[in-house]
């Protein structure tokens, strides 16, 4: 297996997409955002073929540059997709990486005054951008979502938020049943405030961003979650709101908030099962030693799937030998699967 970058037999285009709704946004993050779209092999000797697409979006802390990262004896995930369409284990398909960093790290895919306009920019502008240049078949039954952890969250929220943009799903070790996911960190992350420094989040912010970043083990624990307080419990003021207090307990409002966003809990409800069952396939996946336990979120949200009505045989639902990490050879797995879904 070589250790750089192999050919494609598809082709991946890199642009810029210049948008309107992050301009402005409360973190002062660029508005100009990457964006790298794949066609399959073909696209360019049959003018006439549309074809479906599959929007690919990242785990917290990631962004665009990231898919060209190689690890030993492993091959990137654009080079796994392009063999699946060049061994034709599936129907062809565009692939779209899209990129939603924040300076926080990330932005959970949703709109907020604590962020910005993401979930927006995902399914207003980036679609739209890519079915104006791109021979897509322009319909939600042709437009799939998928990503890992916390873009495993965002493909499961997002088409319960648009289920008129999307209409098939993959999610892996994506971020639900948040009382096992996210509850357990919160004491740790009190503790670590209060000894650090001095139990404000603002202290740690400022430390942060004075330095080097990642280089103390409490970085990557304390701006997640800040990260995603911003996501799911900002004010209109932009004020982030935490779910605990100085001593790790809850801060029952402020969780609530939180809870309403849990995917479990969302499909639960009629409207998003509603959006659910108008889904023509619905992969779901996690380790089985998952450190998050987000395999026991992919089990509560394949149950909550199931109890909201959607048939059996529109699901895959599995369990595997692993942790959180270095999951990738699983997304061509997806990724052949929803294209198989969406030819039916």
């Amino acid at each position: 297996m070589l250790p750089w970058s192999a050919d494609l037999a598809g082709r991946l285009d890199r642009h810029v997409v210049d948008s309107r709704v992050l301009r402005g946004n409360p973190l002062g993050d660029p508005h100009e955002r990457p964006l790298w779209v794949y066609v399959p092999p073909g696209y360019d000797d049959e003018p006439a073929r549309r074809y479906p697409a599959v929007y690919v979006i990242q785990g917290y802390t990631g962004h665009l540059a990231m898919w060209d990262n190689r690890t030993p004896f492993r091959r990137p995930f654009p080079e796994l997709a392009d063999e699946v369409f060049a061994a034709r284990r599936a129907p062809a398909a565009i692939v779209v990486y899209v990129d939603a960093w924040t300076a926080y790290g990330g932005s959970q895919f949703l709109d907020s005054p604590g962020t910005g306009r993401y979930h927006t920019y995902l399914c207003e502008e980036v679609v739209a951008w890519v079915d104006a240049r791109y021979r897509t078949i322009p319909e939600r039954d042709a437009r799939a979502i998928t990503g890992k952890s916390s873009g495993g969250y965002g493909a499961m929220i997002t088409p319960m938020l648009r289920p008129d943009v999307f209409g098939s799903l993959a999610t892996h070790a994506g971020d639900a049943l948040f009382e096992a996911a996210y509850l357990p960190g919160f004491p740790g992350l009190a503790r670590t405030l209060r000894e650090q420094y001095g139990g404000s989040y603002a202290a740690f912010l400022a430390d942060f961003r004075g330095r080097v970043a990642m280089t103390r083990p409490e970085d990557g624990p304390l701006i997640e979650a800040y990260g995603y307080a911003a996501a799911y419990s900002a004010d209109d003021d932009g004020t982030v709101r935490l779910p605990f207090d100085g001593n790790g307990e809850l801060v029952p409002e402020v969780w609530d908030r939180w809870l309403a966003r849990d995917p479990v809990r969302m499909a639960r409800e009629p409207g998003y099962g509603e959006a659910l069952r108008s889904m023509r396939a619905i992969w779901i996946d996690a380790g089985n030693r998952d450190e998050y336990y987000l395999d026991l979120g992919a089990t509560a949200f394949h149950e909550a799937v199931l109890a909201a009505g959607v048939p059996a045989e529109r699901t895959r639902f599995e369990l595997f030998d692993a942790t959180h990490a270095m999951i990738e050879y699983r997304y061509p797995l997806a990724l052949e699967w929803l294209c198989h879904r969406m030819s039916v």
